[in-house]
């Protein structure tokens, strides 16, 4: 099992930080790792919502669908992939830190199958490290934007 939360707290707004990091489209802009997103549902995102992302991680190409299985705009996004050898959910939470800023918690949750099981401890370390990574990139976007 991997199961890896990082937090971090921007200097903006809830509905700002929130709108901008749930929007797929955005996501090759802070994710180090996503090279593209592209909706394979209508507009806009919603509960059953599907977006295939391409992304480069730990020197391999990878091609996923999310599926959005709990969207409360503003405070919870949750989206689940099933397919590949390391089923995954991501879910992302935003509270006000106080009137100005936004705690948003970015968490990876997986069961890796098969050859991919022994790599399990590694790759939660690599992705804690991406993660804040990503972490720290939304809140460069977010703060220059305000």
């Amino acid at each position: 099992m991997v199961d890896v939360q990082t937090e971090i707290v921007i200097n903006c707004t809830r509905d700002k930080v929130s709108d901008y990091a749930a929007n797929p489209d955005n996501a090759p802009e802070w994710y180090t790792n996503i090279k593209s997103a592209e909706w394979r549902t209508p507009k806009p995102l919603e509960v059953g919502s599907k977006i295939a992302f391409k992304a480069q991680f730990l020197g391999k190409q990878l091609a996923y669908v999310y599926q959005i299985v709990t969207y409360k705009p503003g405070s919870l996004l949750v989206m689940k992939t099933a397919d590949g050898p390391f089923p995954m959910e991501t879910i992302y939470t935003w509270e006000p830190a106080d009137a100005n800023s936004t705690r948003m918690t970015l968490r990876n949750k997986g069961n890796p199958t098969g050859f991919s099981m022994l790599f399990a401890p590694f790759m939660s370390l690599m992705m804690r490290r991406a993660n804040k990574k990503d972490l720290k990139k939304i809140k460069t976007i977010m703060e220059e934007q305000t």
